[in-house]
């Protein structure tokens, strides 16, 4: 939900200052695999300790920040958030090095609804669900 948020609100910022509404990520340097990213890859969000959602990767654009003099890389993204099952992981680089078999499974919505909505949480904060 904080990440919902948070895209939501850098969504409103871009339209009201009339960019784009594309959502990317920055990093500092592009992949070298890119075309093997882009064939179904996606970015995993690692949420206090525990991947909780993924975007899939729809491309990787190189750009340069005059300010600062140094160049970085968007890593676009594809809207919605996809909830996948939760799993403890230290920070990665996860659209770079989660191999597909690493991955965790997506969630389908009726995967906690036979129980209360304060276990799930619970039980998804911990890395259970």
């Amino acid at each position: 939900e904080d990440l919902e948020s948070w895209i939501a609100r850098r969504v409103d910022m871009q339209r009201a200052s009339g960019q784009s509404t594309n959502q990317f990520h920055v990093t500092r340097m592009q992949p070298k695999r890119t075309e093997e990213l882009l064939d179904g890859g996606s970015l995993y969000w690692v949420v206090r300790g525990v991947i909780r959602c993924r975007q899939e990767l729809v491309g990787f654009e190189d750009d340069f920040d005059e300010e600062s003099g140094k160049k970085f890389c968007r890593i676009k993204l594809r809207r919605p958030l996809v909830e996948t099952a939760p799993r403890a992981c230290k920070p990665f680089q996860g659209w770079r090095y989660l191999e597909p078999e690493r991955a965790p499974p997506d969630l389908s919505s009726g995967d906690t609804a036979d129980m209360p909505a304060e276990m799930a949480a619970e039980l998804k904060r911990l890395g259970l669900l």
